[in-house]
């Protein structure tokens, strides 16, 4: 297997030509320039080559195993974890005001995609760690926060988030697990929960879990779930009366424990408001389903380059023209046709993830409290693409650069089988990517009465207008019409023609968001380099050969659900 070699000069690339870094800082009034992103990246790029993908492989041979009631991490990883922890990188674009760095968040987004790149079960320490203090910094007490914040941030804590149970997956209105008020602040929890990634590990000298339960006095349904602070070590540095049941045995992220979690009487503290946990859990979220499209992006760009190099130095076959053989198969054409394709989408959505980030980095601290709502709404209303169509691409991506392999590919010593087993689960958990789509239509799209989406679409208009010159930028504009008309025959669509449009509304929302991003790249890549003319041959290949999908899906989304509700259910 190569070494992973992470996209710095794409980072620069989009930082300094493409998003305005620069420009955006000084907006914001962060003393960060495209020197020091660059350079803070290129730090973190050396960490997950050198210290994370050297652990991938072994880690997903070795395992997470359960010990005598703890889980005990494969070798390697506790090291590589504190020196995570020591080289400050927990705490990257963390609140300075409890310890953090305060950096922008589109460096974090980007570090998330090395990290899914070069070792998926580790990346996702650092970031459920990230969603649970977001959580507790927007909803907590003053007393939590300034117990648990510090440490979390740091990297010394990790965090975990416990809301599935064996009864209650998506539909969490079902939920079981009971809160005890103990009269003096504290909530005793009984339940058991299941999927619980990251629910115990011997990396770090606490986990802080935040869990969905019930109060004996809860109404029915959502509205009577609240959230709890629930800590593997109580504040005196006792245990907590929680406990992992057993280790799920999953298709990937082996070195990832995925715990049931019991909690047995366990100790925890109210986070935010009774029976308003599932507002609160949402922020938590909401950061974690960005952070896993991140990741289907991070195993693309890291299966490419495996594919990349095998292509260029397997033999086979002969030329085109048929003079010359053996070939390396980098010469074939259904080689590059595969190549392409993966990497078209990784480098676009590189660069719709750091747009996106850059709204966020604007929605937490922009001063003007319109432009701060404005680009809230933005990043709500892309999550769900994001989180969605970067995991579908990121598995097809995984699958095609396996493919490139031929029988190789299909064994384990080559590692792209794992990159197939591990793109899996992103588009499963934080809400199956199906569910994502009906958020998109169901609860993204009427947002502000429409005029989220609108503006998104008014922005990518102005953008393609800006790109003289740039023939690719009319057969944008054109899938961004199909996309337009979609949108206005959904609205106010019944839940069957909804449900029968979502999946294919929101690959079409995508594609049209990757071509918008391709179209501002060509614009600017004019020079005669090596990275320039790679980003006008990509941008090419991704509207001859990606784009015109889209006319596809437009036409799917038009036939409506009769054909699929025509089927009683028994036929089946």
């Amino acid at each position: 297997m190569q070494s992973y070699i992470p996209p710095i000069d794409d980072y620069r690339f989009l930082l300094e030509e493409v998003l305005d870094f620069d420009g955006a800082m000084t907006e914001l009034g962060k003393d960060v320039d495209c020197g020091l992103a660059t350079a803070v990246l290129e730090e973190a790029g050396k960490f997950c080559a050198d210290h994370l993908h050297p652990l991938n492989r072994q880690g997903d041979e070795q395992g997470a195993r359960l010990v005598d009631g703890s889980v005990v991490m494969p070798d390697g990883f506790a090291a590589a974890y504190q020196a995570f922890v020591e080289a400050g990188w927990p705490s990257l674009a963390a609140d300075p005001d409890h310890g953090g760095q305060g950096l922008p968040f589109i460096l974090q987004l980007w570090l998330d995609e090395m990290l899914s790149a070069s070792n998926l079960s580790f990346g996702l320490f650092p970031g459920l760690t990230r969603g649970a203090m977001e959580a507790i910094a927007a909803h907590a007490s003053d007393d939590l926060k300034t117990r648990y914040l510090a440490p979390l941030i740091s990297g010394e804590w990790t965090g975990a988030m416990a809301l599935t149970e064996s009864g209650a997956g998506t539909d969490l209105a079902l939920l079981k697990t009971k809160a005890e008020d103990l009269g003096d602040g504290r909530f005793a929890i009984t339940g058991q929960k299941i999927f619980i990634s990251s629910g115990d590990h011997d990396m770090a000298s606490n986990i802080v879990h935040l869990v969905l339960a019930r109060l004996p006095d809860a109404p029915a349904g959502v509205k009577g779930i609240s959230l709890f602070l629930v800590p593997k070590m109580l504040p005196d540095d006792t245990r907590n009366t929680m406990s992992v049941g057993a280790l799920e045995k999953k298709m990937g992220i082996h070195a990832q424990p995925t715990c049931v979690m019991n909690y047995d009487g366990a100790t925890g503290w109210l986070v935010g408001e009774p029976h308003r946990g599932l507002a609160a859990m949402f922020t938590m979220m909401n950061a974690e389903r960005l952070m896993v499209g991140i990741q289907g992006l991070g195993i693309a760009g890291a299966a490419y380059q495996q594919a990349a190099a095998y292509a260029k130095d397997r033999l086979q076959g002969r030329s085109s023209d048929g003079g010359r053989g053996p070939v390396a198969i980098i010469e074939h054409a259904d080689v590059r046709r595969m190549l392409l394709k993966v990497r078209a989408f990784v480098e676009a959505g590189r660069a719709l993830a750091g747009w996106t980030a850059l709204q966020w980095d604007r929605a937490q601290g922009h001063a003007d409290p319109a432009i701060r709502a404005d680009a809230d709404a933005l990043v709500a209303l892309l999550t769900p693409v994001v989180k969605a169509a970067f995991t579908d691409f990121g598995f097809e991506s995984a699958v095609a650069a396996q493919q490139v392999f031929g029988g190789h590919g299909y064994i384990r010593e080559w590692g792209m089988e794992q990159f197939v087993r591990d793109a899996r689960i992103a588009q499963i958990y934080e809400g199956t990517n199906g569910i994502q789509a009906m958020d998109l239509v169901g609860r993204k799209l009427p947002m502000a009465g429409g005029t989220v989406v609108e503006r998104l679409f008014d922005q990518i208009e102005m953008d393609l207008q800006k790109c003289e010159g740039v023939e690719m930028a009319e057969r944008v504009r054109n899938a961004l019409g199909l996309l337009r008309d979609a949108t206005i025959a959904l609205r106010g669509a019944g839940a069957d023609a909804a449900g029968a449009a979502a999946v294919d509304y929101l690959r079409l929302f995508a594609l049209v968001c990757l071509g918008w991003m391709w179209a501002r790249m060509a614009a600017v890549a004019t020079r005669d380099s090596p990275l320039h003319a790679s980003k006008r041959a990509l941008a090419e290949f991704f509207v001859l050969r990606l784009l015109p999908e889209s006319e596809g899906l437009a036409r799917a989304i038009g036939a409506g659900e009769a054909s699929l509700m025509a089927m009683p259910g028994d036929a089946f």
